[in-house]
């Protein structure tokens, strides 16, 4: 072989090294972006779950709390017309027709208060449990405040470990580009995919985490 063919085989090897490591710097660019993208998207899903979470708490505590206080303003409602029976029950007979009509009044007053406080739905809309004042009202509103925080607690850990894998699949990826190293870039296609998978179950609750209990 004449000294310029072997020349001309080091210049094409050389040339073509260096365009297999261009194609890969690319490819390995374009996944570093978007795997950026997703752990924007996997960041606003995590905020969002906790945000919803700590605002679903506080307004179950507060229903639950309104709900308390109805219930100790219901029970002094029961005593006082418990009471006024007794009172009616043993001196009825001396009592004039107009003091016992007024001591009824008071009981009946009591008696629909309590029922007030028991069941109060709104005018409104009477058909929705979760509208009104009643007990029965801020029982369920508080319960479905309890299922919405716990709903966001269930999304929160998908959300987190998809913004750590993500973050050490772009570390991965970046070496990659330094090193080109192909073995880097398929840990961190891998870390991409598992932490993608990760982000879809935050916002769909496809299954739940075994180790996020």
């Amino acid at each position: 072989m004449e000294p310029a063919d072997v020349a001309d085989q080091i210049r094409e090897s050389v040339g073509d090294d260096r365009a297999s490591n261009d194609r890969f710097k690319t490819r390995a660019a374009i996944l570093i972006a978007i795997l950026a993208m997703l752990l924007t998207i996997a960041s606003l899903g995590g905020e969002n779950a906790m945000k919803a979470m700590i605002d679903s708490n506080i307004h179950a505590s507060d229903t639950w709390a309104f709900y308390q206080a109805k219930n100790v303003r219901q029970t002094a409602n029961e005593l006082a017309a418990t009471q006024l029976e007794m009172t009616l029950l043993t001196q009825g007979n001396s009592l004039d027709p107009n003091a016992r009509a007024e001591i009824q009044d008071r009981i009946n007053r009591y008696r629909a208060t309590v029922e007030r406080y028991e069941n109060e739905p709104d005018p409104t809309d009477p058909g929705n449990p979760l509208k009104g004042e009643g007990k029965r009202q801020l029982m369920a509103r508080a319960q479905d405040w309890e299922q919405k925080r716990d709903l966001a607690q269930r999304q929160d850990p998908n959300f987190d470990y998809s913004v750590g894998l993500l973050q050490i699949a772009i570390v991965l990826g970046s070496v990659a580009i330094v090193s080109t190293s192909h073995r880097l870039l398929g840990v961190s296609v891998v870390a991409g995919i598992v932490a993608t998978i990760l982000m879809i179950n935050g916002f769909l609750l496809l299954f739940d985490l075994p180790f996020a209990g």
